[in-house]
């Protein structure tokens, strides 16, 4: 009856019911090894050692042979996912493409020859009396001959075309960078989630492990008679907790490792040893404005919008331009060996036709006027980009403030953690404390090891995002 007040506080203070979730990723396949059960003096159950870096990640999972691993740095895995992500090349190719369409643009300033093979049979005096307003004769006949046009003005139409598609061109170039930096991103995210899930599974084991321990210290007392039962069921319950949290950490390691080889362009699971960048985490900046200044002059989605938008502009003048007259001069030469007699054996003409729009359902201004909507929608957009931008960089410099603030109270944390579970851990080795108040410290002291090693990997995703976000090195 002694122990049902602290079973009481126990189960309303929902201790048994507490659990921390783990937003990481990473593979292993580790299987908990059974202890031995030795009757032995109750001692501090073993911890990992902590500090306030980010731990080392460098151990090779244990399914595989060290020979079968590859290392893999975060500068690599960028490397490899600019090299293999499918997005870089269909963004290389668009751009690519693009580039096209100033050819095609351009295409109508050059001279436009064609050659034609004309053979005709018609009965003696046949004329075209419907279809037009011409009354031709049709005469038998075999004949060859080329024909040229030529462009003489427009009135600036085709420059427009041409300008508005080679500032599209230059737009989707600056939409590739942005896909590369984009995919550099979730290389770093993949990366340092792996990392991060990693190390979670790493405190999951040793918490395990420390739990087991402890799980066969107080049955070998129980043995004894020198524990009760209710003691040996709480110690089997943290055993339990920590087996749940093991196996959801090795469920999230094995889905980061998925997430890693798919954002480094591999169909199939990678086998990686991660190799921890060891160089010290710097403050973030200190004024946010100058990072705001950067990503405006330097974020290739905002370069790519501004220049859609004065490409849009240039094709709203080239639609305008439709109601200028166009003039081409034209030519033609050939021959007519097989013919009539009243024809000759040869021909050749040339001459200049002025095309002047006189009316066409308004077919010319409403194209017009819609190419100039377009473009005022492309300057909105790109001013919501500025916005969005704005909002997005001072976001991420909190978010990395923030993170970074919270290296040194997770470490405090843990410190304190640790004390506690020290402290608990003497006092019911010395008949002073429950089982309760041990098992509470348990749960703190895990809570803590985890959060202390989530942040600092919180920290160097948040720094990447932020690198994203003001387009800097």
């Amino acid at each position: 009856m002694k122990y049902l007040p602290c079973l009481v506080f126990l189960l309303s203070s929902g201790a048994l019911a507490q659990s921390t979730p783990i937003d990481a990723f990473l593979i292993t396949d580790y299987n908990v090894p059974a202890s031995s059960r030795n009757a032995a003096p109750l001692p501090p159950a073993p911890r990992p050692q902590s500090d306030s870096s980010v731990p080392a990640s460098n151990a090779i999972p244990r399914n595989q042979s060290p020979s079968t691993t590859k290392a893999l740095t975060a500068q690599k895995a960028e490397t490899l996912a600019l090299k293999n992500n499918p997005q870089i090349s269909v963004a290389r190719l668009t751009a690519l493409a693009s580039r096209e369409v100033t050819r095609e643009a351009r295409s109508a300033l050059w001279p436009q020859a064609s050659a034609d093979l004309t053979g005709v049979d018609s009965d003696p005096g046949s004329r075209i009396t419907a279809g037009g307003l011409n009354n031709p004769i049709i005469y038998e006949r075999a004949a060859v001959g080329t024909t040229v046009t030529q462009l003489i003005t427009d009135f600036g139409r085709t420059a427009n075309l041409i300008a508005s598609a080679k500032l599209a061109a230059k737009a989707q170039d600056q939409n590739a960078i942005a896909t590369e930096e984009q995919v550099r991103l979730a290389a770093d995210q993949a990366f340092y989630a792996a990392l991060q899930a990693h190390a979670v599974t790493r405190v999951a084991e040793q918490t395990v492990n420390s739990r087991q321990t402890l799980t066969d210290q107080i049955q070998a007392l129980f043995n004894s008679k020198l524990k009760s039962q209710l003691d040996l069921s709480f110690a089997n319950v943290n055993l339990s907790q920590a087996k749940l949290l093991l196996l959801d950490a090795q469920s999230n390691e094995n889905a980061a490792m998925a997430v890693l080889s798919a954002v480094l362009g591999f169909s199939n699971l990678q086998d990686f040893q991660l190799v921890e960048d060891t160089n010290p985490v710097a403050a973030p900046p200190g004024n946010v404005d100058d990072l705001i200044s950067q990503a405006f002059a330097h974020r290739p989605e905002l370069l790519a919008q501004n220049l859609e938008y004065e490409s849009a502009q240039r094709f709203h003048a080239a639609q305008r331009d439709l109601l200028f007259p166009t003039i081409r001069a034209a030519g033609a030469v050939g021959g007519t060996p097989v013919r009539n007699p009243v024809l000759s054996n040869w021909y050749g003409a040339v001459g200049v036709n002025i095309d002047i729009p006189i009316f066409n359902g308004f077919l010319y201004s409403a194209r017009s006027r819609e190419a100039q909507l377009r473009a005022q929608a492309a300057q909105n957009r790109y001013k919501d980009l500025r916005n969005r931008i704005s909002r997005d960089v001072r976001t991420s410099w909190l978010n990395a403030t923030t993170a970074y603030n919270r290296l040194a109270v997770t470490k405090q944390l843990l410190d304190q953690a640790n004390l506690a579970l020290d402290l608990a851990q003497t006092r019911y080795k010395l008949g002073l404390g429950s089982i309760v108040e041990l098992s509470q410290s348990q749960l703190q002291q895990t809570q803590a090891e985890i959060s202390n090693t989530q942040a600092g990997y919180d920290y160097r995703l948040a720094l990447s995002n932020l690198r994203y976000q003001t387009a800097g090195p």
